[in-house]
């Protein structure tokens, strides 16, 4: 059974740090493309940053420069490092695994973690 379990969420103020990680169960972590997406109150869910299983990684516009996406194959765990945070980064961080490139026919999502940045 495929679990994601998110971790390191919390209030900081404007301009500090948080890294989030994200430790998975289930054998899939390897050969799976890994994510960070956010949803703010009244908005959709949308990408924060995806590395691939080969260390490819995407972010948002909004964040590069400022957040850090990596992980550990080893620990099976992905990371989203959080830097120079702005209120419009709050929301609710989700972490997501896609092995479907390799296995199977769907993704994966966690129970997401509140991360909100006070002004």
């Amino acid at each position: 059974q495929v679990q994601l379990v998110e971790s390191g969420g919390g209030l900081v103020q404007t301009g500090g740090s948080l890294r989030l990680s994200c430790a998975a169960s289930g054998g899939i972590f390897s050969i799976s493309a890994m994510g960070w997406y956010r949803q703010a109150p009244g908005k959709q869910r949308e990408l924060v940053a995806t590395i691939t299983s080969g260390g490819s990684r995407n972010y948002a516009d909004s964040v590069k420069g400022r957040f850090t996406i990596s992980r550990d194959n080893v620990k099976n765990t992905v990371y989203l490092q959080m830097n120079s945070l702005k209120p419009e980064d709050t929301g609710v961080y989700y972490c997501n695994a896609d092995p479907r490139g390799v296995w199977g026919s769907r993704d994966y999502w966690g129970q997401g973690t509140q991360v909100t940045v006070s002004s």
